[in-house]
């Protein structure tokens, strides 16, 4: 029998050098130049011994910024280490006129899905700064240019502290503003959301999650589930959180969390992952919607510093300061009723299977889309094992938890950290059943199997 053969086509101008296609290839087919980096500044991986190349894919498989193609030998293109990236991106037409066709189904990854849905979305402005596994959102922006179409502002910022500031004014203006980053550079963005929070300031961010602490590895991750849903900054806020587990879920959250920012005046937080942001999935991307007018923003946002309307109302002062003490808790008690509001009007969740079971699994994002696998496998052997995906983080559906548990022997939460919503799932349960934790770290995803072999050992205990 003849030995396989491959091919590996590397977008070299996309690499950015991180080296895991290097550590993962079996065959040391691939290296990184040494001599010579791209247009980014990067060193960049290329066939050093192309002969050796199987076609297994971990290149690919690993790459997180989707720069390697595999090929089987006879199928292969000529072998090009200096390919060109060609955009996915798709022409805009005028917002301003009604959109009359149909849906299109189009293929593309989940960051470039939530940059094409913030510009059909009406957004305003986006203030971001690269950082791997999220630099699509901005680099689609770039292509697409919607600063000459829908007048739509794309900036990057010279770091990510500057970007929540200018999230800030954009959104104290009434504007339809938001940011993405991932894990570290969200940490640094927590100030800023904090005086959001504080100051009633509507603002989209996205955080594409990596693994950490600290810088950690460009791998996903859900480990900033605490940060999220916490606060992250200081003080006694509240951000509003969905964990969309789908392509096409990102590009439905941006005008949910739009939305939502804007009837709460509060900050939306889209928590995905290095999963959902890198793969690829068909999407039907929202149909367009123009951007407000002036008198639009001035009408739906009277409180706005915008500087419209001052002969009939006085000066706006958007601030999260207040140095009298009696009125910092009158704002504050104002804020807790607020999120009472939220958490009454805004949980949103999927259950998937969840009648006549014995075990139910918790999980969000991409832990949920591989603990269906993980389901499917445990219900061939016999297990009765139905889904619970909250969608809204925070608010978190503990009732609807609450209810479940007491048609259930145990519950398991899978997280793609060291526990972290656990508790979130132990405090709703509050005892009923046992509820126990799986979970992988540094960026390696759950298998199936794992979580299989957990709840075997969930039913162990139970019995």
């Amino acid at each position: 029998m003849s030995k396989i053969k491959g091919a590996v086509v590397v977008n070299t101008e996309r690499c950015k050098g991180c080296n895991l296609c290097v550590v993962a290839c079996p065959t040391q087919t691939l290296a990184l130049t040494t001599n010579e980096v791209n247009h980014k500044g990067y060193a960049y991986c290329y066939e050093a011994q192309p002969d050796t190349c199987i076609g297994c894919s971990s290149c690919a498989i690993v790459c997180p910024d989707g720069c390697i193609t595999v090929y089987k030998k006879g199928s292969a293109p000529v072998r090009k280490t200096t390919e060109k990236y060609e955009s996915t991106a798709q022409p805009i037409p005028n917002p301003q006129v009604e959109d009359t066709h149909e849906s299109e189904v189009l293929l593309m990854k989940g960051n470039e899905a939530i940059a094409h849905a913030a510009i059909r979305c009406g957004c305003d402005g986006y203030f971001g700064y690269p950082i791997t596994p999220q630099s699509e959102v901005l680099e689609t922006l770039a292509e697409l240019k919607p600063w000459e179409t829908t007048g739509m502002v794309v900036l990057q910022a010279e770091s990510e502290v500057a970007s929540i500031n200018m999230l800030y004014g954009g959104g104290g203006s009434g504007k339809r503003v938001m940011t993405s980053s991932s894990s570290v550079g969200i940490a640094l963005m927590q100030e800023g959301i904090s005086y959001m929070a504080g100051a009633e300031v509507p603002g989209l961010l996205v955080n594409v999650q990596r693994g950490g602490p600290g810088l950690g590895t460009i791998q996903p991750s859900q480990s900033d589930y605490n940060q999220a849903t916490r606060g992250g900054g200081n003080g006694d806020y509240n951000v509003i959180v969905l964990a969309p587990n789908s392509v096409q879920e990102m590009a439905d959250f941006v005008d949910l969390g739009f939305n939502l920012a804007f009837k709460y005046r509060n900050p939306v937080m889209i928590l995905s992952d290095g999963v959902i942001g890198q793969m690829m999935e068909k999407v039907v991307l929202p149909p367009y919607k123009a951007r407000r007018t002036e008198e639009e923003i001035a009408k739906e946002c009277p409180w706005a510093a915008n500087g419209h309307g001052l002969k009939k109302r006085g000066v706006n002062v958007i601030t999260s300061l207040e140095l009298d003490p009696a009125n910092m808790e009158t704002h504050n008690l104002h804020l807790q009723e607020k999120y009472q509001q939220v958490k009454d009007n805004e949980v949103r969740y999927e259950a998937d299977g969840c009648e006549d079971i014995d075990y139910l699994i918790v999980a969000f994002g991409s832990a949920a889309r591989i603990s269906q696998k993980a389901i499917s496998i445990a219900q061939e052997q016999g297990m009765k094992v139905g889904l619970f995906r909250p969608i809204t983080l925070w608010p978190f559906p503990e009732k609807e938890i609450r209810e479940m548990c007491q048609h259930v022997k145990g519950i398991l939460t899978v997280e793609i950290n060291a526990g972290q919503m656990v508790f979130d799932v132990r405090a709703a349960v509050e005892g009923r059943v046992p509820v126990h934790h799986f979970g992988r770290l540094g960026g390696i995803v759950p298998d199936p199997d794992e979580i299989v072999g957990a709840l075997r050992k969930l039913e162990a205990e139970t019995k």
